[in-house]
């Protein structure tokens, strides 16, 4: 008889081992569609977290008038730290999908059972937009005789003279959103699903833009537009947009990584 042996433990999350799904280019228009019908099943519980991303609408545009150096870095960064700011938003898509009825407070404490994972995934984030801010006045301080003062006006900005600043500045810009994005993409959704470190869920979404980079490219496409329109009628787009697109970063994970 063969001594019994004791079964190998399955092994932990990492980076390498979870599997990835093939997406197709138009996949990315799929998770808008689940979005909005998630949208459409808690519409309350979405305009409340649309109403928080109008709010900060409206900061960026008091930062602009006060501080304009910062303001692209600040549009970028709630734009590209939606995925943590929408935790709330995964939960209701996530209790959708179970079959289950969502409720705001459940919604606003989804962040509970992984706090600590989800703290350093959100310092790591906000450890780079510190450094994007940094970069932004370094652009500011070899472009020009001192700090200008655009007085809020994005004529002002834009003028000709300043082309080689607004190369610059959007050259540094795409730099930290390209990693901010390509880290984040899935990250968050993933900490709130399954048990992944902060670390792996990062790498993890690394590893699905640089492996499907057309799709997750045309995701991001997606994403910087609508929530660009969603800006002008005074940031009241965001009260749809924002919470459509929050759910629709969930089904993208639920899309690409195999649990």
């Amino acid at each position: 008889m063969m001594p019994n042996t004791p079964a190998e433990p399955a092994p932990l999350d990492n980076s390498f081992n979870i599997p990835l799904r093939t997406l197709r280019l138009r996949d990315p228009l799929c998770w808008l569609a689940a979005g909005l019908r998630d949208f459409r099943r808690a519409p309350a519980i979405g305009l409340f977290y649309g109403l928080c991303f109008m709010l900060m609408g409206w900061a960026i545009l008091g930062v602009f008038q006060h501080a304009p150096i910062y303001t692209l870095a600040l549009s970028a960064g709630f734009l590209l730290m939606g995925p943590f700011m929408c935790l709330g938003l995964y939960q209701v898509s996530a209790r959708l999908e179970r079959g289950e009825k969502p409720t705001l407070l459940d919604s606003l404490t989804a962040w509970r059972r992984r706090l600590s994972q989800i703290a350093i995934f959100g310092g790591v984030l906000l450890i780079l937009e510190m450094i994007w801010g940094r970069a932004a006045l370094i652009v500011f301080a070899v472009s020009f005789d001192g700090m200008p003062d655009f007085a809020g006006s994005i004529t002002k900005l834009l003028d000709p003279e300043n082309l080689s600043f607004i190369v610059a500045y959007l050259a540094v810009g795409g730099l930290f959103a390209g990693l901010i994005f390509s880290i984040s993409v899935i990250a968050m959704p993933m900490l709130l699903a399954r048990q992944a470190d902060a670390v792996t869920a990062g790498l993890t979404s690394l590893r699905l833009v640089l492996a499907q980079p057309g799709v997750m490219l045309f995701w991001g496409f997606l994403i910087t537009s609508i929530v660009v329109l969603a800006l002008l009628p005074w940031f009241a787009g965001l009260l749809i947009a924002g919470p459509v697109l929050g759910h629709a970063s969930w089904h993208a994970y639920r899309a690409a990584v195999i649990d």
